[in-house]
Protein backbone atom coordinates (compact mmCIF):
# COMPACT_ATOMS: atom_id res chain seq x y z
CA UNK A 1 0.00 0.00 0.00
CA UNK A 2 1.52 3.29 -1.21
CA UNK A 3 2.34 5.61 1.99
CA UNK A 4 1.68 9.24 2.16
CA UNK A 5 4.04 11.36 4.62
CA UNK A 6 2.24 14.66 4.91
CA UNK A 7 1.77 17.66 7.33
CA UNK A 8 -1.31 20.13 7.68
CA UNK A 9 -1.09 23.57 6.29
CA UNK A 10 1.74 22.89 3.91
CA UNK A 11 1.66 21.61 -0.22
CA UNK A 12 1.18 18.09 1.32
CA UNK A 13 -2.73 19.01 0.79
CA UNK A 14 -2.36 18.48 -2.76
CA UNK A 15 -1.26 14.81 -2.20
CA UNK A 16 -3.46 14.70 0.21
CA UNK A 17 -6.61 15.37 -2.45
CA UNK A 18 -4.67 14.13 -4.85
CA UNK A 19 -4.84 10.12 -3.10
CA UNK A 20 -8.43 11.02 -2.46
CA UNK A 21 -9.35 11.24 -6.09
CA UNK A 22 -7.61 8.35 -7.26
CA UNK A 23 -9.91 6.30 -5.04
CA UNK A 24 -7.32 3.87 -3.81
CA UNK A 25 -6.26 2.80 -0.31
CA UNK A 26 -3.06 4.10 1.03
CA UNK A 27 -2.02 4.91 4.19
CA UNK A 28 -1.25 8.74 5.96
CA UNK A 29 1.49 9.53 7.63
CA UNK A 30 1.86 12.10 9.59
CA UNK A 31 4.87 13.93 9.83
CA UNK A 32 4.41 16.96 11.73
CA UNK A 33 6.58 19.83 10.21
CA UNK A 34 6.14 22.27 13.33
CA UNK A 35 7.89 19.56 15.75
CA UNK A 36 10.64 18.97 13.50
CA UNK A 37 9.49 15.39 12.42
CA UNK A 38 10.46 16.16 8.72
CA UNK A 39 14.17 15.99 9.94
CA UNK A 40 14.56 12.97 11.30
CA UNK A 41 17.12 10.59 9.76
CA UNK A 42 13.74 8.35 9.02
CA UNK A 43 12.46 10.84 6.84
CA UNK A 44 15.59 12.10 5.47
CA UNK A 45 15.88 9.10 4.22
CA UNK A 46 12.53 8.98 2.30
CA UNK A 47 13.25 12.81 1.33
CA UNK A 48 16.74 14.20 1.92
CA UNK A 49 14.88 17.44 1.25
CA UNK A 50 13.48 17.54 4.00
CA UNK A 51 10.08 18.85 3.22
CA UNK A 52 6.44 16.98 2.45
CA UNK A 53 4.47 15.50 1.10
CA UNK A 54 6.32 12.60 -0.04
CA UNK A 55 5.38 9.48 -1.02
CA UNK A 56 6.44 5.64 -0.80
CA UNK A 57 5.53 2.35 -2.06
CA UNK A 58 7.60 -0.92 -1.49
CA UNK A 59 11.28 0.44 -2.31
CA UNK A 60 10.22 3.23 -4.47
CA UNK A 61 9.91 6.85 -2.55
CA UNK A 62 9.42 10.04 -4.42
CA UNK A 63 8.88 13.82 -3.03
CA UNK A 64 7.76 16.98 -4.70
CA UNK A 65 4.00 17.59 -4.85
CA UNK A 66 3.79 17.52 -8.89
CA UNK A 67 5.82 14.68 -9.24
CA UNK A 68 3.78 12.74 -6.73
CA UNK A 69 0.76 13.86 -8.95
CA UNK A 70 1.82 12.67 -11.94
CA UNK A 71 2.98 9.04 -10.63
CA UNK A 72 -0.21 8.75 -8.67
CA UNK A 73 -2.19 9.55 -12.54
CA UNK A 74 0.21 6.95 -13.88
CA UNK A 75 0.18 4.36 -11.19
CA UNK A 76 -3.80 4.23 -11.31
CA UNK A 77 -4.90 5.18 -14.58
CA UNK A 78 -8.38 3.90 -13.75
CA UNK A 79 -8.88 7.34 -12.01
CA UNK A 80 -8.28 9.23 -15.28
CA UNK A 81 -6.13 11.71 -13.49
CA UNK A 82 -4.38 12.37 -16.85
CA UNK A 83 -5.03 12.29 -20.68
CA UNK A 84 -3.57 8.43 -21.53
CA UNK A 85 -0.19 8.15 -23.75
CA UNK A 86 -0.83 9.56 -27.14
CA UNK A 87 -3.79 11.74 -26.38
CA UNK A 88 -3.47 15.68 -27.48
CA UNK A 89 -4.17 16.93 -24.22
CA UNK A 90 -1.42 15.65 -22.49
CA UNK A 91 1.03 17.94 -23.61
CA UNK A 92 -1.02 20.88 -22.16
CA UNK A 93 -1.32 18.29 -19.06
CA UNK A 94 2.59 18.65 -18.38
CA UNK A 95 2.23 22.07 -19.02
CA UNK A 96 0.11 22.54 -16.55
CA UNK A 97 1.40 20.47 -14.20
CA UNK A 98 4.91 21.77 -13.89
CA UNK A 99 3.21 25.66 -13.95
CA UNK A 100 2.24 25.24 -10.99
CA UNK A 101 5.55 24.83 -9.10
CA UNK A 102 7.72 26.46 -11.76
CA UNK A 103 5.62 29.92 -12.43
CA UNK A 104 2.58 29.88 -9.85
CA UNK A 105 4.55 28.78 -6.50
CA UNK A 106 7.87 31.27 -6.73
CA UNK A 107 5.50 34.26 -9.09
CA UNK A 108 3.25 34.24 -5.61
CA UNK A 109 5.86 34.15 -3.43
CA UNK A 110 7.37 37.64 -4.97
CA UNK A 111 3.89 39.16 -5.15
CA UNK A 112 3.20 38.19 -1.04
CA UNK A 113 7.27 39.24 0.05
CA UNK A 114 7.70 42.22 -2.04
CA UNK A 115 10.50 41.20 -3.93
CA UNK A 116 11.89 43.10 -6.74
CA UNK A 117 13.34 40.38 -10.01
CA UNK A 118 14.54 40.54 -13.21
CA UNK A 119 12.04 39.12 -15.26
CA UNK A 120 14.99 37.84 -17.83
CA UNK A 121 16.64 36.39 -14.60
CA UNK A 122 13.82 35.22 -13.12
CA UNK A 123 13.51 31.46 -14.20
CA UNK A 124 9.08 32.34 -13.74
CA UNK A 125 9.35 35.64 -15.77
CA UNK A 126 7.14 38.33 -14.67
CA UNK A 127 4.60 37.40 -11.65
CA UNK A 128 1.94 39.58 -13.25
CA UNK A 129 2.22 37.63 -16.66
CA UNK A 130 2.25 34.25 -14.39
CA UNK A 131 -1.10 35.23 -13.19
CA UNK A 132 -2.13 36.85 -16.46
CA UNK A 133 -1.74 33.98 -18.48
CA UNK A 134 -3.19 31.42 -15.74
CA UNK A 135 -6.03 33.68 -15.61
CA UNK A 136 -6.61 33.65 -19.61
CA UNK A 137 -6.52 29.59 -19.26
CA UNK A 138 -8.98 29.67 -16.62
CA UNK A 139 -11.87 31.81 -18.23
CA UNK A 140 -12.17 29.03 -21.19
CA UNK A 141 -12.92 26.16 -18.16
CA UNK A 142 -14.26 24.75 -16.35
CA UNK A 143 -10.96 22.82 -15.63
CA UNK A 144 -7.51 23.91 -17.03
CA UNK A 145 -7.59 21.14 -19.61
CA UNK A 146 -11.22 22.22 -20.41
CA UNK A 147 -14.12 19.62 -19.67
CA UNK A 148 -11.24 17.13 -18.25
CA UNK A 149 -10.41 17.27 -14.42
CA UNK A 150 -7.12 16.35 -13.97
CA UNK A 151 -3.78 16.01 -11.42
CA UNK A 152 -2.81 19.43 -13.06
CA UNK A 153 -6.13 21.09 -11.59
CA UNK A 154 -5.26 19.49 -8.26
CA UNK A 155 -1.83 21.39 -8.37
CA UNK A 156 -3.02 24.41 -9.55
CA UNK A 157 -6.23 24.80 -7.42
CA UNK A 158 -4.28 23.86 -4.40
CA UNK A 159 -2.00 26.37 -4.62
CA UNK A 160 -4.65 29.21 -5.95
CA UNK A 161 -6.16 27.59 -2.61
CA UNK A 162 -3.12 28.11 -0.66
CA UNK A 163 -2.16 31.71 -2.01
CA UNK A 164 -5.97 33.36 -2.77
CA UNK A 165 -8.05 31.77 0.18
CA UNK A 166 -5.85 30.29 3.14
CA UNK A 167 -3.28 32.74 3.29
CA UNK A 168 -4.34 35.68 1.10
CA UNK A 169 -0.76 36.00 -0.29
CA UNK A 170 -1.99 37.10 -3.51
CA UNK A 171 -5.15 39.09 -5.30
CA UNK A 172 -8.00 36.76 -6.24
CA UNK A 173 -9.74 37.42 -9.76
CA UNK A 174 -13.25 36.03 -11.22
CA UNK A 175 -11.66 33.33 -12.53
CA UNK A 176 -9.85 32.21 -9.86
CA UNK A 177 -13.12 32.23 -7.51
CA UNK A 178 -14.82 30.31 -9.85
CA UNK A 179 -12.11 27.70 -10.31
CA UNK A 180 -11.35 27.60 -6.51
CA UNK A 181 -15.20 27.51 -6.04
CA UNK A 182 -15.43 24.23 -8.81
CA UNK A 183 -12.41 22.82 -7.18
CA UNK A 184 -13.24 23.05 -3.42
CA UNK A 185 -17.07 21.27 -4.20
CA UNK A 186 -15.17 18.27 -5.45
CA UNK A 187 -16.16 15.10 -3.38
CA UNK A 188 -12.20 14.63 -2.92
CA UNK A 189 -11.46 18.00 -2.13
CA UNK A 190 -13.86 18.05 0.65
CA UNK A 191 -12.62 14.56 1.84
CA UNK A 192 -9.16 15.91 1.90
CA UNK A 193 -9.92 19.33 3.97
CA UNK A 194 -11.58 17.27 6.55
CA UNK A 195 -8.66 14.77 6.67
CA UNK A 196 -6.29 18.68 7.51
CA UNK A 197 -8.88 19.19 10.14
CA UNK A 198 -8.74 16.12 11.97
Amino acid sequence: MMKLYWSPRSRSFSALWLMEEAGQPYERVLTDITKGAQKTPEYLAINPMGKVPAIQEGETTLAEAAAICAYVAERYPQAKLAPPVGDALRAKYYYWLFFGPGCIEPAMVQVATKIEMNPVSAGWGDAQRVFDVLDAALQKGPWILGENFSAADIVIGSGLNFSVRLFKMIPTRPSFDRYLDRCTARPAFKRAAELVMG
